[in-house]
Parts: structure tokens; sequence; C-alpha cells
């Protein structure tokens, strides 16, 4: 079979791009143009994954993550910027690839490796809309290893192994999955808090440009305003909201209409900063702006640390997650906000093979598995699980 590479995803811009290269010579293409990170020795062989770069010349084209899917299948996780992904594609062809439509390449592979299994198919279809390199690290990862290679574990030990255990192994890989979800699929931060506590400046800090309206008048935001911002291993969207603060919204008011916006934009946060201003007193934690954020996932940002303090941090509710102190104006303290939030988060040194669901017909199957009680309940679902594409239709 002649080299051949092709572009998976769609075109435009993007976070992420894969292009898939495939052929007998495959690998001798590939030494040519990839090193590993640290310049380490490297094999390539089937279900390995690797962290490194596409070089042209000496000099780093981009960091990849580069997944070994079979003899002489490979496929390599780049940025998503259209001129990288052409870059690449023209690298690759001077070295002996043939490029080809996506399809052509998908049936040559399923043909050559009969490659039918669900979760193969899956995760092919889940990196065209990956949003970081170390997203797409997870998901390539749960093909040989991860996920399938764990329900593989479950049918060959199914006949000795209690079925609670694996219920409680379900269970710590539907909990494993959020944070996955996060580094995958993007993260939601809402920025929230009282009038004039810096909000807008964080934003335009952490986007690094002006993209908020910034002023010292109360209630300048009154719609939202979002920026796109990565912060390895999560692309984040910052979104700035309008101040809490319940005396704003009379009665069929503009700011009655933002404070409503607001707590519609809290519920669907994957995580909230909630902006204080530390140079003025308690009084700013009242009851409107506490009571929107419990049983959320929460940093509390003690802005403006470069004036004197006057906010006891001792006074903020445990409720309201772990305290940052930084100065959005003077970029103090963003790096350790920036940690916070990983950590909250829960994506810190997240392992890629670690087994997670990554759609929504794996997750159904794997609530299923944590209740079943029943022996041949459970093989049948872990045979759905990892089954032939036909299982794609399952819900």
């Amino acid at each position: 079979m002649a080299v051949v590479a092709a572009v998976m995803t769609g075109p435009g811009m993007g976070a992420i791009a894969t292009v898939q290269l495939c052929g007998d010579a495959a690998e001798d293409v590939l030494r040519k143009v990839f090193r590993r990170k640290g310049d380490r020795p490297f094999d390539l062989n089937e279900s390995r994954v690797l962290l490194g770069c596409i070089v042209e010349a000496g000099e780093s084209v981009d960091e990849i993550t580069l997944g070994c899917e079979g003899p002489g299948n490979f496929a390599l996780h780049c940025h998503g910027n259209p001129l990288i992904v052409a870059r690449i594609m023209e690298l690759l062809r001077r070295h002996g690839a043939q490029a080809v439509p996506a399809e052509q390449l998908l049936a040559g592979i399923w043909a050559r490796q009969k490659m039918h299994d669900a979760i193969s198919i899956e995760a092919k279809l889940a990196l065209a809309a990956v949003k970081t390199i170390e997203g797409a690290a997870i998901i390539v990862n749960q093909v040989k290893a991860g996920l399938s290679e764990k329900i593989r574990q479950w049918q060959d030990q199914l006949d000795s192994m209690p079925l609670e255990r694996i219920a409680t192994e379900a269970q710590d890989i539907l909990e494993h999955s959020e944070p996955a979800h996060l580094i995958i699929s993007g993260c939601s931060i809402a920025l929230v808090g009282p009038p004039n506590t810096g909000k807008s400046t964080l934003l335009n800090t952490l986007a690094g440009r002006e993209k908020a309206v910034v002023s010292d008048i109360r209630g300048t935001t009154r719609d939202w305003v979002s920026a796109e911002i990565h912060i390895p291993p999560l692309a984040a969207t910052i979104i700035d909201t309008a101040g809490l603060d319940a005396t704003m919204a009379a009665p069929s008011s503009l700011d009655q209409a933002a404070q409503h916006k607001t707590a519609a934009i809290v519920e669907r946060a994957d995580l909230v900063l909630l902006v204080l201003d530390l140079s003025q007193s308690v009084e700013q934690l009242s009851e409107s702006v506490v009571q929107p954020l419990v049983g959320r996932r929460v940093v509390t940002v003690l802005n403006k640390a470069d004036l004197p303090p006057r906010l006891d941090s001792a006074r903020v509710p445990d409720t309201l997650g772990p305290t940052v102190r930084i100065s959005a104006k003077q970029g103090r303290g963003i790096d350790d906000l920036i940690c916070t939030v990983h950590y909250v988060c829960g994506v810190v040194d997240f392992d890629p093979p670690t087994p997670v669901v990554f759609t929504d017909r794996q997750m159904h199957l794997l609530k299923a598995l944590r209740h079943s009680d029943s022996e041949a309940n459970v093989r049948s679902i872990l045979s759905d699980l990892l089954g032939p594409p036909g299982a794609l239709r399952s819900p």
C-alpha cells in the first residue's frame, strides 16, 4: 500500500486538527519528520501514544500527539491553525506521502485492519471536535488501552470477579470522565461578583488583550463578554458577566435582564470565578452574591491586592472554594490562579491512559453497568461497549 495522508478534521480554524498517515512505508516517512519530546528514542509499536514535534530542517513546526493505531497507521494530532495543517501535509508530501480525501483513507484503513469496534470509530469521530492536544491524547489512549483495556479485563475476569467490584470500577471511570471531559471538550468559566470588583480587568488580563470595557462606574458590564484562552491542559471560554447586585434588578429594567442572564450563565458554567474586591469590606459578600453559587465549582478571587486590604479572607465561606489573591491590574497572582483552576477542575497531571468515557453512548452503558446485579446483563453491556459499529445505534 502506498503511503497516503489525509486531514481528518473539518476545514477552517479549530483547536485541534488530525492528520492520518498510512501505508507500508508510513513509519519511514514519519521518522523523517517526527521528534519525540526531549529528543528521546522511540518505537512506533501499536497502541503507543507519544508527545513530540513535527520538525523541518531541525526546526519545530508544531507540537503534536502521535497515536500509533496499527502497523503503518498513525494519527498526528496537531494544533488546528490551517496554515500549520497545510505545512505538515506539504512536509509529508515532500517525504513521499500522497494526499488523499479522508473518506478514501478511512476506507483503506478499515479494509486493511478490520477496525470495526465501536470505540475505535467513536474515537475517530470525537477527534474532529477535541479542543486540546492533551484531550486528543486521552481519546487516542482509550482505543487500545484505557477504556477498551478495562472492558476486556472485565470480560476476561467476569466469572471470578464480584459484580460489586465492577460496579465500583465503573463508578471510578465515570468520576474520572468529568475532568477528562473538560480537557477534551473545553471548559466554560464564568466571572461573577459584585459590581466594580475588577472582573473585566481580569478577563482582559487572562485573554491578553482588551476585550471588555473597563471603568470605575458601577454596572458597566450589563451584558456578557467572552474570550477564549488556553491554559494547558484546558481550553477555556471566559465569560465576564454583569455584577451580581439585587439592588440593580429593578422590575422591567435592563439591569434586571442582565441579572437574569448572569444567573443563567452561572448555571451552565463548568467553573465560577467569584471576584471580590480585597480593598473593600465583607459586606460585598451579600446573600444575592453567595446564594447562586451554592453547590457550584467555585474559586474565590480576591482582587486588587495592590491596594490596602480590608476584606478578611477568613470571612469567606468554605462553600465558595479556595481563595487566591491577585492584582488583575498589575498581573500579579495570575499563575497561582491558573494553578488553582487546574486543581479545582481535577486536571492536574491527568494521565491520558486513565479509562474514561467520551460519548453519551458509553456513559449510558457505564451507568447501567454500575447498577446491574445480573452477570448475564453485565456480559451484554460489556459486549455493547466494545461491540461492532451497530452498537453505535444504542442510546
